[in-house]
């Protein structure tokens, strides 16, 4: 294999919202082909916690996800505002979304879908947290809290209940991590 990259002569973005930046480049190959139209998604990433009570439950939220119309069951997570580092939008909106607060640490980050988007997953350890207060829900945010025992977690997803990706990934490193 070779360590080539991609050069990009042109570059243009097609969609620029709050919600959505679409990139579209005109790629040259190492070998000198072209590729006209080649679409990247940009984002500032996004963060999950995977945090533990003091008897080890761990805080889970259920949330309607309008991208697949269906209600999923997952780790508190969020997108990182305009110039927050990951921490800063772990502890926010792990609050936000659950009321709980508590120490973090970073665990790991990952790739979510490196062909087509510049996406960065940041995993937090949060390993005692306690309810601080009640949620404070952003628009389209109707959360219910769950806790779960790390038993109950696996069994969520090896059986598919949870089955979005970044989560799972999140969800097998971090028991893994604690066994």
């Amino acid at each position: 294999m070779s360590e080539s990259r991609w050069r990009v002569t042109s570059s243009s973005f097609v969609v620029d919202t709050e919600h959505l930046r679409l990139r579209k480049d005109r790629i040259e190959l190492p070998d000198g082909r072209t590729i006209e139209e080649y679409y990247v998604r940009e984002s500032r990433g996004f963060v999950v916690i995977f945090a533990l009570t003091p008897d080890r439950r761990v805080v889970l939220v259920r949330q309607y996800k309008y991208g697949i119309d269906r209600v999923l069951l997952e780790l508190p997570a969020g997108a990182i505002d305009p110039g927050e580092q990951p921490l800063e939008t772990a502890k926010r909106e792990f609050s936000e979304e659950t009321g709980y607060e508590g120490d973090m640490e970073h665990a790991h980050s990952f790739c979510t879908d490196p062909t087509n988007a510049d996406t960065v997953a940041h995993l937090f350890y949060a390993p005692n947290v306690t309810r601080a207060g009640k949620q404070h829900l952003g628009l389209g945010e109707d959360i219910i809290v769950e806790l779960a025992t790390l038993e109950e977690l696996h069994g969520y997803v090896r059986d598919g209940t949870i089955d979005s990706v970044a989560h799972v990934a999140s969800i097998y490193l971090m028991l893994d991590r604690l066994r």
